[in-house]
């Protein structure tokens, strides 16, 4: 296991987080939540920039404040800010990563950045928003990191940018002995990225599931009064009062197709299990 948080604990004024989570060699995981509900808390604790109130943090083993110069070489980071400087070029960086960083692979990374258009002597601040999660993207994948914490990474990009960079984490993954922590509020775009996702509300985490999982088995079944009260409810974990009758969540989407013939099953996609989870009421 590369990455594990248990019961971590940051309180603010108005906010307190209460995570856990883990993160397995070979395995993309996401968090998914609305702004604000303690992604990136939880990404600033994991890397040691606010100072925790309780809990443990682990990564590659071992406890988070005792690792190493060259374990912190085996992380890669993509946060909201630039990694460096903006008034600096990418050719300012070149030096800088050689010194920091002994397995920088300088021509790899210089291919990416002809192969994405990113200019060598422009300043980082004259870079579209585009051009800017690129490079941190590719700066983060450029010295054989075992590891990647990537805090909202295609946040505020179009679809096609956004693409880009999803191709880029599934091409990293191509190498055993790696893993990605990614967060988004965008659903769709780690649907089809991430092995297993977590959704975070408030600080805690409310939701935990194989991505595969909730594809094949979570539907969200429309009831009407009728249905709703003749049915057996042992499998639905949330249900919300709709005009026409009930919503309801449940993981055995092949029970109510089997015993429930003419009921309505959609898909259980990550929106709609965020809704319900939301919005919804818990059953007992």
């Amino acid at each position: 296991m590369l990455l594990r948080l248990e019961n971590v604990q940051k309180q603010y004024k108005d906010f307190c987080l209460n995570c856990s989570l883990q993160v397995e060699e070979g395995c993309i995981t996401g968090i998914i939540g609305a702004n604000g509900a303690g992604k990136s808390t939880t990404f600033n604790a994991i890397l040691g920039l606010i100072e925790t109130d309780g809990g443990m943090i682990e990564i590659f083993g071992k406890d988070s404040r005792k690792i190493t110069v060259s374990d912190k070489q085996q992380i890669g980071v993509v946060l909201a800010e630039s990694t460096f400087t903006d008034i600096l070029t990418i050719q300012d960086i070149l030096p800088v990563m050689e010194a920091m960083y002994p397995a920088f692979e300088r021509e790899n990374f210089l291919r990416k950045c002809g192969q994405y258009d990113l200019p060598l002597k422009k300043p980082i601040k004259d870079f579209s928003t585009g051009m800017k999660a690129k490079f941190k993207l590719l700066l983060a994948m450029s010295y054989g990191a075992k590891l990647l914490i990537l805090d909202e990474p295609t946040s505020g990009l179009d679809a096609v940018v956004r693409s880009d960079l999803l191709d880029e984490m599934r091409e990293y993954m191509k190498q055993d002995g790696r893993a990605i922590l990614v967060s988004s509020h965008i659903s769709t775009d780690l649907e089809g990225l991430c092995d297993d996702l977590y959704f975070i509300q408030n600080g805690e985490v409310l939701f935990h599931e194989d991505t595969d999982v909730i594809l094949s088995d979570y539907a969200v079944l429309k009831v009407n009064d009728e249905q709703y009260r003749s049915m057996d409810k042992n499998y639905i974990t949330y249900e919300m009062k709709e005009a026409f009758g009930y919503k309801l969540l449940t993981k055995e989407k092949q029970f109510y197709l089997d015993n429930y013939p003419g009921i309505v099953a959609e898909k259980g996609s990550i929106d709609e299990i965020m809704l319900m989870i939301t919005k919804g009421g818990l059953l007992q």
